[in-house]
């Protein structure tokens, strides 16, 4: 072998590869076409999507230079034996542990390593330490811990196992996430349709450049390599909510931040010359955040100026600087019940705003000028989150119910526990699949808590994003989450969904829980998240 190459063993093949400083996770997707192995913050190495096992042990490859592990043994999910696929596969399928399907590849992997070294199935802490070296933005964490008792489990015969209903399963799933979405065991394996993983191989490589303009290579290290930018900063800058209250006699104030909205796929696409480019949104809507990425439109571009299929790639910075944002918001409440909400001048919140308070809405809406990034009204709940979070403080109840004003009903009831438990209950037509509903209702109230405690993104006094890496947006751990219980009420109308009233609910319960502190996130200064 020359001294410019490197041998290793992938799921048990030997392969020669060259010794040119590439990182693990290059080799592993870019040469040996392995798409289970995620791409979702490299080179930060902080969202645990590209854990591969090296020799057993659970290893992120985004940050793994591949001359550390030569002549070692790399296993990915396609190189677990088929029991074990199977196992783990149908364990996250059962539980809903598995929605849009990007990290669960790697937390497999971190779970196969669990339960060879014997870690009991219902050893929740254990589980949890072993977690943190991931995120998950979909779930909420309760039903993947959920899937590791499962899948630890002996397995029950399959006469024993209740007959499931996938097509029922995916339609609730398309419900809630506003998009197409699959419910099968294969989505647990990385395998849910992701624009990335399913480019020709001949495509040319398109990243943004420092300019703002595309860089375009033969391979992705190659384009990046060319784009002149250096990825993974962090920073310490202070998260602190932009706009000042307006003047009044307020009983309740609420100050809020930009906040992240933290989906874990990067935005991707490709196209062939003449074709039409794929959907970066795949098997879930990054809550509404993807809905106007332009990837696509230079995918089509740069494949027809080019004449080949070309790959359209963000880094997670990319993602970061050019998505929208949910906007900051300062805002007062009367005694009366009526409201001052200032905004950043958010397109449409407005409508959005008035339709979360009800249509005779004592609520005055004033458009503020402030440096920032660019903001929506398609992220979750948007505006109408803000609107019920802002009328529930005027209750004072420590029970909240939020109806969703925009998907026909879906309402929920979320209360906090003296202990900090968390108890949901929703009312969102009929069920279709419970698994599917817990999951993207425990999901919900995860980003309702995160939102208030936790989230929010360092913008300089220019309205330049300070906080780039993924850890910083402060999405709430899996050691982190309080315990959540969710009753599914009976209800024979027509499905509609319910998890964006979940996270409204949320939110505005955990508010009253703290005691209304005027400023959110309220966590990140103490470094506690609830």
């Amino acid at each position: 072998m020359a001294d410019t190459e490197l041998q290793l063993t992938v799921n048990g093949v030997s392969v020669t590869v060259p010794d040119d400083g590439a990182s693990l996770l290059t080799v592993l997707r870019e040469w040996l076409g392995l798409s289970s192995v995620k791409d979702g913050c490299a080179p930060q190495g902080q969202c645990g999507c590209s854990t591969v096992l090296v020799d057993g042990q659970p290893r992120v490859s985004c940050v793994t230079p591949v001359r550390r592990v030569r002549e070692r043994a790399i296993t990915t999910v396609e190189g677990l034996e088929p029991d074990e696929q199977h196992r783990w596969s149908e364990a996250f399928c059962a539980t809903g542990a598995s929605q849009c399907g990007f990290c669960t590849p790697g937390i497999v992997l971190r779970f196969a390593g669990l339960r060879a070294k014997g870690i009991e199935a219902t050893d929740r802490d254990a589980v949890g330490r072993a977690l943190a070296a991931h995120l998950c933005r979909c779930t909420g964490w309760q039903s993947i811990f959920d899937a590791y008792e499962t899948g630890a489990t002996p397995v029950a015969a399959p006469s024993d196992r209740p007959v499931r209903d996938l097509v029922a399963a995916s339609d609730r799933a398309t419900i809630e996430g506003g998009v197409a979405q699959r419910v099968d065991p294969s989505v647990a394996l990385g395998q849910a349709g992701f624009a990335d993983d399913e480019a020709p191989g001949d495509a040319l490589v398109a990243v943004p450049a420092a300019d703002g303009s595309f860089v375009v290579a033969e391979s992705a290290a190659d384009a990046w390599a060319k784009s002149g930018k250096t990825q993974g900063r962090r920073t310490t800058s202070e998260c602190r909510p932009p706009l000042e209250l307006p003047e009044g006699d307020w009983v309740r104030t609420l100050r809020t931040s930009w906040v992240e909205p933290a989906y874990l796929e990067v935005d991707a696409s490709w196209c062939r010359p003449g074709g039409e480019p794929a959907s970066p949104l795949a098997n879930g809507g990054a809550f509404g955040a993807k809905t106007k990425s332009p990837v696509g439109a230079v995918a089509r571009r740069l494949a027809d100026k080019h004449g080949r299929p070309v790959r359209v790639l963000f880094s997670r910075e990319d993602a970061v600087r050019q998505g929208p944002k949910r906007a900051p918001i300062a805002a007062g409440l009367r005694s009366d019940g009526s409201a001052v909400v200032r905004d950043v001048g958010t397109p449409h919140v407005e409508e959005a705003m008035r339709a979360g308070w009800g249509a005779s809405a004592p609520i005055d809406i004033v458009r503020v000028e402030a440096p920032g990034p660019s903001t929506s009204v398609a992220l979750r709940a948007a505006g109408w989150a803000e609107a019920a979070v802002l009328r529930s403080a005027a209750d004072d109840a420590a029970a909240v119910t939020v109806t969703d004003p925009v998907s026909g009903g879906g309402s929920a009831r979320v209360e906090v526990e003296p202990s900090g438990a968390i108890e949901v209950v929703v009312r969102g037509g009929r069920p279709l699949d419970e698994a599917v509903l817990r999951s993207y209702c425990v999901g919900a109230v995860h980003m309702g808590l995160g939102w208030v405690t936790s989230e929010g993104l360092s913008v300089d006094d220019d309205g330049e994003i300070q906080d780039l890496t993924i850890r910083s947006f402060g999405v709430v751990r899996a050691a982190d989450l309080p315990p959540i219980e969710v009753v599914i009420e009976p209800d024979d109308r027509d499905p509609r969904r319910v998890s964006d009233a979940v996270f409204a609910a949320t939110a505005a319960a955990i508010w009253h829980h703290q005691g209304f502190p005027p400023d959110w996130p309220t966590g990140r200064s103490s470094g506690s998240t609830y």
